[in-house]
């Protein structure tokens, strides 16, 4: 099944996978995102909301915990789990597109994104790029 695309509040384009609105699930969804090279994602959490992430192409780091502290580097075969409530922003710094497979607890995918505002420090670090959009 194919249900298009949309782009993310969180920034990024997302393939329409499996959610309550394209396939009746009631607690979970499953997208495709793409980050462009060159861009990053807002902060942002997913209120009472888990999520796992895949990378299949690229890599992509995240800046997560509180204050966006923490930071990993995802590269093509690893995985990410980001508990509920837990902030986070994907940055691409590289020079391909990141794809990765987004899985969440939350079937409406886009309600429980909140936004956050992106700490003074780590703006200074990375605020130059845009918010990827696809």
């Amino acid at each position: 099944m194919r249900t298009g695309q949309y782009e993310g509040l969180q920034g990024g384009t997302f393939g329409a996978g499996v959610s309550a609105q394209s396939a009746g699930a009631e607690r979970l969804c499953l997208h495709r995102l793409v980050m462009p090279a060159g861009m990053r994602g807002r902060p942002h959490l997913h209120e009472g909301h888990e999520s796992a992430i895949y990378v299949q192409s690229g890599f992509v780091e995240v800046w997560h915990g509180e204050g966006l502290a923490e930071h990993v580097v995802l590269h093509a075969g690893d995985y990410l789990h980001i508990p509920a409530n837990t902030p986070h922003m994907p940055v691409n710094t590289g020079t391909q597109d990141m794809i990765c497979l987004v899985a969440r607890t939350d079937p409406n995918e886009q309600e429980s994104v909140q936004l956050l505002d992106l700490p003074a420090a780590l703006e200074r670090h990375i605020g130059a790029l845009p918010v990827g959009a696809g």
